[in-house]
């Protein structure tokens, strides 16, 4: 007994520490256990969140490129379509050149008064036509961009920020795809509501600048450039800077629902969601339109489509190889009604389009847009 009491009195020390190291090794043991699970949860949670959010990505890539598909084998053919017919009929010169051709052989042939004035409407309206089909070719393909831009991002921040509600992208197809058709259709507005007030102003600015040309005046390659670019700078200065701007966008998405579905009601709640949602991406756009960014980006445009449709007239006439002072412009005249055609043929055969479409410039501000880099301040809101 005293040995053991002994042994107990010399050791006890060791005992004490040895239990006290093994408790503590027990509970370190079960912290780490208790802090493991837990990490594991995380990781789990973290890995099953970013599935999801690679699930929305997804979603988000595909139904992007259905509205970028949709736009680029629907919309821009039907609308370069219908601006075609536009300005075939409105502005038909085949009248004035058939007048001009059977004045020549009829005993009763006109004044020169008017014959003088045939070949002043037709010196215009050649000019605008070429200026027309310039200008509505390459702002519907700018405006199309834009469309399928603010549509990608609207659809990015919305799902983005419906996630926290579990919401679907499925769900938000249901309730905003009208109104994504809607604001597509607006492509057309340029044809069915904006072209004649675009023809009206153009053909005046194309009076204004071709005023003292005469026919008989020898026109250079770089004179040429310089007319038509004179007549379109004109143009965007017709009423307040922005003016340009209403040709392509309806000012009030309402009424515009309204004048292109007359046998729809907007008195239902989806059908007022809808309109709401399209008054909303019709401001945007714009926003867009009248931004620095765009106007330097559509500047650049205009200025390249010019040097190009200039250039095949250029090697059209021969003109490199004449005198340096040109071509006489009634020479020049069927030249430049016949370079308007092309520039309206279909997107997929357009090589006007594809050069637009590659331009540097032109796919950084779309790559800033739909990244919502640029400065505006409704897309930053939302």
């Amino acid at each position: 007994m005293l040995s053991v009491r002994s042994l107990w009195s010399r050791h006890r020390r060791k005992v004490f520490l040895a239990v006290g190291a093994l408790g503590g090794a027990y509970v370190l043991y079960k912290f780490y256990d208790t802090n493991r699970k837990r990490v594991a949860e995380v990781e789990r949670q973290f890995e099953g969140a970013r599935e999801i959010d690679e699930l929305i990505k997804s979603q988000l890539q595909n139904h992007f490129e259905n509205i970028q598909r949709i736009s680029d084998s629907t919309t821009l053919p039907h609308a370069m379509h219908c601006l075609r017919c536009r300005i075939s009929e409105d502005l038909d010169l085949s009248y004035l050149t058939e007048k001009l051709r059977q004045a020549k052989g009829q005993s009763t042939a006109p004044t020169p008064h008017e014959k003088a004035e045939l070949w002043e409407r037709l010196k215009v309206l050649s000019f605008t036509r070429l200026t027309a089909s310039v200008w509505s070719m390459m702002m519907l393909c700018l405006y199309v961009r834009v469309q399928v831009n603010i549509l990608g991002r609207h659809l990015y921040v919305d799902i983005a920020r419906d996630t926290e509600c579990s919401q679907t992208l499925e769900e938000y197809e249901s309730f905003s795809w009208h109104a994504q058709k809607d604001f597509l259709a607006t492509a057309d507005y340029l044809s069915t509501y904006g072209f004649s007030a675009l023809i009206m102003n153009l053909q005046r600015a194309a009076a204004e600048v071709l005023k003292d040309k005469q026919l008989k005046n020898p026109f250079s390659v770089e004179k040429l450039r310089e007319v038509i670019l004179q007549i379109l700078e004109l143009l965007l200065r017709t009423e307040t800077p922005n003016y340009w701007i209403s040709y392509l966008v309806p000012e009030n998405a309402t009424s515009y629902w309204q004048m292109t579905f007359p046998s729809s009601s907007a008195e239902g709640s989806s059908a007022l969601m809808d309109v709401s949602k399209l008054e909303q991406l019709v401001s945007e756009t714009r926003e867009v339109l009248s931004s620095h960014e765009f106007k330097h980006v559509m500047e650049l445009s205009l200025h390249k489509l010019v040097d190009v449709v200039v250039e095949e007239i250029s090697k059209q006439l021969k003109m490199s190889n004449l005198s340096p002072g040109g071509v006489p412009l009634v020479t020049l005249l069927p030249r430049v009604t016949q370079a308007a055609p092309p520039l309206l043929e279909e997107p997929s055969n357009n090589r006007f389009i594809q050069i637009l479409q590659t331009l540097p410039e032109v796919e950084q501000f779309y790559t800033l847009l739909y990244s919502n880099t640029l400065p505006f301040p409704s897309l930053v809101e939302k």
